[in-house]
């Protein structure tokens, strides 16, 4: 009998919004806020331990320095900032991960921060160059096809190419932006069938209509939103449906 395909379900955790403890049961890895945008010392040693019980892989969720607006306000950064931002962010959530006998698994940039970067080349190569003097072996996430992941690919990084469960597309496979009145997915069965056509069929459906080829190595659904809990249980169900096993990508090294 043939192996059935597997892809990653990833959450944002650790921000201090929504169950944790609740989500971890249906994804197979999280990449828990730095402090920057949320979380702290305290929430990031208990996110740590969560995962550890639940054997969920562990990532690092650096963001803009921007608690105010939860990190999702997009600000100039230059190349030597985004790589000092970056790199002090995923050592401070690495200790806690080392504390704990763990090892940390990827980085995944949040809000504004990964946004720019999925267009940006330059500050995609500062955020890519910094995960890798951290920790060459760890797997860099960002958007499908974009320039975060093409930084990471050209120094040398394992990249995961990463589809949103509950967030609508532009077009041009970029993410609807959050101005958008229909920039998220309210109901889980329409997330459902927007990660079915993504892993079935490699296509999503555009805000506009079109059909958009994306190719994903992970889903994502955002921890924050008040019925996260809800939606990782449909979609935990609706990847299983579609054939895919949820694993978390293993790192080379």
């Amino acid at each position: 009998m043939a192996t059935a395909p597997h892809i990653d379900f990833n959450c944002d955790l650790g921000e201090g919004v929504g169950d944790d403890a609740a989500i971890l049961p249906f994804i197979s890895s999280a990449s828990i806020a730095c402090g920057f945008h949320a979380g702290g010392p305290a929430l990031m040693q208990r996110s740590v331990a969560l995962c550890g019980e639940h054997g969920v892989a562990i990532g690092a969720h650096p963001s803009h320095d921007d608690r105010k607006n939860f990190g999702r306000i997009a600000s100039p950064l230059s190349p030597a900032d985004a790589y000092a931002l970056t790199l002090y962010q995923v050592g401070a959530l690495d200790a806690f991960v080392r504390a704990a006998g763990l090892r940390m698994n990827h980085v995944k940039p949040h809000g504004a921060l990964y946004n720019q970067a999925a267009r940006d080349r330059v500050l995609a190569d500062a955020i890519a160059t910094a995960v890798r003097d951290h920790d060459p072996g760890l797997i860099l996430y960002g958007l499908a096809g974009s320039a975060l992941t093409e930084a990471g690919t050209a120094l040398g990084l394992q990249v995961a190419h990463e589809a949103f469960a509950e967030r609508r597309y532009e077009a041009d496979a970029t993410l609807t932006p959050r101005s958008h009145a229909d920039a998220g997915i309210g109901d889980p069965a329409d997330a459902a069938s927007q990660v079915t056509g993504i892993l079935r069929d490699g296509v999503v459906i555009a805000r506009t209509g079109e059909r958009v080829a994306l190719q994903a190595d992970s889903i994502c659904l955002h921890g924050d939103r008040a019925d996260a809990a809800g939606f990782a249980q449909a979609l935990h169900a609706a990847i299983g449906a579609a054939g895919f096993r949820i694993t978390a990508p293993e790192r080379r090294a």
